[in-house]
């Protein structure tokens, strides 16, 4: 079995003391999104577990744990997404360079095959456009170079939950556009032609860098710049780095375009407080704050 830490919160940036007593206790409890009064028992023993993924924008405070689950013969490898987008998209995320020197330090203590950088999703609007991405990307790719093989991009989809935050930036003078095939066919070709230039010079730029390029769950197809679909939570890359062989049967529980291979999440949705407007995984950054408030390390679940 492998467990994903988490899709659907930050486990690492706000939940690490909670995790690592439920590693302590063997097992957690994860409620049904869909009905929270139902919930399953999951084992976290090393004996049932493959691999855990991480997924993170702050894995720090997971740091002084790392030694334990070593010790205690647990395998894993973090998806860490780190952008530089102005406050008004990512109100909470950590600063760019404490982001970088956290990432360098992981990498560094677990080896750079371990450490994904999600460059994720691509916001494009009126103060992140695409003259902006590519600067980002080449600055940060530089920094991270030799600190990780891999980096994953997409851009950010629409979801009808963001309908208020998009509303609210626009009357502040943000506006953001969604990307689908439909969108981007229908777009200015001027935009057109600067989008395709953007993909070539981020497969340019990783290249440079030593890293693979991947998307991730993106039905536009990236492949004729040089990007191909990636799997998140991989069965090639787990053999790889792990020596391990696990199932490659596509998650069914994932959206058509994602290529993960099946895991179990432990997260729960609303419980994270970074506040990115274009999350989907947080119908309510208020019921999210309230949530994490009243949350109990010492709770089987989350």
């Amino acid at each position: 079995m492998i467990i994903s830490a988490s899709r659907r919160t930050d486990i690492p940036a706000f939940y690490a003391d909670w995790f690592i007593k439920r590693i302590r206790a063997g097992y957690c409890l994860v409620p049904n999104p869909f009905r929270p009064e139902h919930a399953a028992r999951v084992s976290l023993t090393p004996e049932d577990i493959d691999v855990i993924v991480f997924w993170t924008r702050h894995p720090r405070p997971l740091f002084h744990y790392l030694d334990e689950l070593d010790q205690r013969g647990y395998r894993y490898y973090f998806q860490y997404t780190l952008l530089n987008n102005p406050p008004e998209i990512d109100p909470k995320t950590p600063a760019l360079e404490t982001a970088l020197k956290t990432f360098r330090q992981l990498a560094d203590r677990i080896g750079p095959e371990k450490v994904i950088w999600r460059y994720d999703p691509l916001v494009f609007s009126n103060i992140t456009d695409v003259s902006f991405h590519r600067q980002a990307f080449q600055y940060i790719a530089h920094q991270l170079c030799g600190h990780t093989c891999r980096a994953v991009i997409s851009l950010v989809d629409y979801y009808r939950k963001l309908n208020k935050r998009l509303a609210a930036l626009a009357q502040a003078g943000i506006h953001i556009q969604p990307l689908d095939m439909q969108t981007l066919q229908t777009s200015p070709p001027e935009f057109i032609k600067q989008f395709e230039g953007l993909m070539c010079s981020m497969v340019q730029t990783a290249s440079e860098n030593g890293m693979d390029i991947t998307s991730c769950a993106e039905e536009i197809d990236l492949q004729p710049y040089g990007i191909r679909p990636g799997k998140c939570i991989d069965d090639v890359l787990i053999k790889k780095v792990f020596g391990l062989e696990v199932s490659p049967q596509k998650d069914p529980s994932q959206r058509l375009a994602c290529g993960c291979v099946a895991s179990k999440d432990i997260g729960v949705y609303d419980t994270c407080l970074f506040g990115c407007q274009y999350c989907y995984a947080t119908n309510s950054f208020e019921r999210a704050g309230q949530n994490y408030e009243r949350h109990d390390p010492e709770a089987a679940a989350m």
